[in-house]
């Protein structure tokens, strides 16, 4: 079985909505709130019913345009247009869209050869809790069990060429796909567990098909067994037009920091002398350059190529994902493309000095494997090197194209530098004289001109951007500000993908929102607990970080946040409606989409699991 990450959760597709392609690309309705829905995810009870409603959804999906994935929400419409039109009950919702989505991409998924699939499959279906198989990198080695038919599964699709995972833990599976290990997904798990899929997996275009379990928790149940087979060993060439994937685009925003790319458009000058790469000499870019390369999910980088694309019509939204050469994309966008990487690396090792931060990508921050002094250092030879790769993206027919992006690296460097300044300030001698605008203030230009800078390099590379200056700085501003927010969520949710410890923005005391927030709505006894949390006194880091939850939680600043996060989607998707080209128009929507992905809760299973996938953290 090849090498793979360790640890996935599952597959899940997308599918199209009866709307004709235009009506489609036109603005989206504002229904975003992600109530509970566990009433909607029942599986059908009988066989037969299930077998009735399979056999429907694949009739149904036979007349849907199959240009363009779907959002989620328009899959949730086309399943609710599904149901009312069988008239089948609301509860079975969550099913119909997996079937929806399962034929929708069932062509397309039979067209990848038998390599390059992955097979994901759920925990022991029979006896979760005394399985004997034991986990190895992989996930579980069934072969030893026999207690559920998930061995009889792993074996023929090993034997197919597959790549298998028998594992429970967050959805990365989108990153294994960016990463060019698999192009397709069969998958076997539970309605919550695909639901959690579907933002990630489905709108970036991925072939995939799931069989969904027939009870909630993935474990100690059943499945149609019949309904594996209906594409495990099946192979055929596809009979149709491919539905657009920004999965091509990922993977070569990913290609860029390879071997040998990422040496041929950023050469090294001393480490590529073996002489003198070990020398003290070579030692600042040998850091900088594998800091540069390594960690992150590329994503800014991908903006720059996605837009660049989006503008010139989005053809390689159509390109075959296994393809391994390059995609047909000039050199001076992808140096861009880098350079924006490099800008944005070495904010982070300034970021987490000036922040005392202790891990970043899962690791111990380079000022304390190096020393602050060598941290700064290299984050300035990275800014050094980003405007040397913009200085090398030479557009002849353009040749005010690389100073207008100069200027807007520029402007990006002294507003983040603004908003860090008065981050630190603040932090310097806290008090309750911070309010909500404050915080955001600081959101937007802290975060909001590196969404910025990145998509609007990609647009003037392809052309004039006049009539798209107004639009992408406020798109940008309330896009960072959005992603900002759930930041701050993620950090009392506990994001282990990135910076391992629970509350560590609120243990050092920072200007968040949800801190401003709880201070505007704090009465007298709440404002007594956060001047006495400002001032230090002796309690723990620990102890401090209880008190504080409590506050917020007396507060509501985690309902609060969550309503600005929607708010600030609504605004982005409102400037995005009137975009031209459709293809831009889409890829707005796509960033709204990930950039502002609603995050679960972890379970414990996924904060010893999690790795980084597509969806935005603080360190992509």
């Amino acid at each position: 079985m090849s090498t793979i990450p360790q640890n996935i959760d599952l597959g899940k597709q997308p599918s199209e909505s009866q709307d004709s392609p235009a009506e489609r690309a036109g603005g989206r309705p504002r229904k975003r709130k992600r109530k509970s829905t566990s009433h909607l995810k029942i599986v059908p009870e009988t066989l037969e019913l299930r077998e009735e409603i399979k056999a429907a959804a694949e009739e149904f999906v036979r007349t849907v345009a199959k240009d363009r994935p779907f959002s989620k929400d328009e899959l949730e419409k086309l399943g609710r247009d599904f149901l009312e039109r069988n008239e089948w009950p609301e509860k079975y919702l969550g099913f119909a869209m997996v079937l929806l989505g399962n034929f929708f991409w069932k062509q397309q998924l039979l067209a990848i050869p038998f390599e390059r699939r992955m097979l994901l499959l759920p925990h022991c279906l029979k006896h979760a809790e005394g399985c004997p198989a034991d986990y190895d990198e992989f996930g579980l080695d069934c072969e030893t069990c026999g207690a559920c038919s998930i061995a009889d599964y792993k074996v023929k699709a090993e034997q197919l060429g597959y790549k298998v995972l028998v594992a429970e833990g967050s959805p990365i599976v989108l990153k294994i796909i960016v990463e060019g290990y698999v192009d397709g997904i069969v998958g076997v798990a539970c309605l919550n567990v695909l639901e959690k899929a579907i933002d990630k997996i489905l709108l970036a275009g991925v072939p995939s098909y799931a069989i969904p379990l027939h009870s909630g928790d993935c474990k100690n149940t059943s499945l149609d067994e019949p309904w594996v087979w209906d594409v495990l060993d099946k192979y055929e060439p596809l009979p149709e037009q491919r539905t657009a994937s920004y999965v091509p685009l990922m993977r070569q925003a990913k290609m860029l920091f390879d071997q040998p790319h990422f040496d041929e458009l950023v050469p090294p000058t001393r480490t590529g002398d073996p002489k003198q790469e070990e020398s003290f000499l070579a030692k600042t870019e040998k850091i900088s350059r594998d800091w540069l390369a390594n960690g992150g999910k590329r994503f800014r980088p991908f903006i720059t190529l996605a837009a660049w694309d989006a503008a010139k019509g989005g053809d390689l939204t159509l390109a075959d994902p296994g393809a391994s050469e390059p995609l047909d994309i000039p050199a001076a966008v992808k140096k861009a493309a880098i350079a924006i990487e490099a800008f944005h690396k070495a904010s982070l090792v300034h970021d987490d000095i000036q922040d005392d931060d202790q891990y970043r990508y899962g690791e111990e921050t380079l000022h304390l494997r190096h020393g602050i002094g060598q941290a700064i250092n290299f984050g300035d030879y990275l800014i050094g090197d980003g405007y040397r790769l913009l200085a090398q993206c030479v557009v002849p027919e353009d040749p005010t194209a690389v100073a207008d992006i100069v200027q807007k690296m520029s402007y990006a460097h002294i507003k983040l530098c603004e908003g860090q300044g008065a981050e630190m300030s603040w932090t310097a001698a806290p008090s309750l004289d911070l309010s909500p605008v404050d915080a955001m203030q600081i959101y937007a230009l802290k975060t909001s001109p590196a969404f910025e800078a990145a998509l609007y390099s990609g647009l003037r590379l392809a052309g004039d951007v006049t009539e798209y200056d107004a639009m992408v700085s406020a798109f940008c501003r309330h896009v960072g500000v959005g992603f900002q927010i759930l930041n701050d969520l993620k950090d009392w949710r506990g994001d282990v993908r990135n910076k391992v410890i629970t509350g560590q923005d609120a243990m050092a005391l920072r200007p968040t929102l949800l801190l401003a927030l709880a201070i505007r709505g704090a009465n007298a006894d709440q404002r007594a607990v956060l001047e006495s949390i400002m001032q230090g006194n002796d309690e723990s880091p620990l102890q401090r970080m209880e008190r504080l939850k409590q506050v917020f939680e007396q507060t509501d600043v985690f309902t609060q946040a969550d309503a600005l996060v929607e708010k600030s989607r609504e605004r982005a998707e409102a400037l995005a409606d009137d975009v031209e080209p459709e293809s831009l128009r889409r890829f707005l929507y796509f960033l709204v989409d990930t950039v502002l992905a609603p995050e679960d809760e972890p379970t414990p299973l996924e904060q010893q699991n999690m790795l980084v996938d597509l969806s935005v953290s603080s360190d992509s």
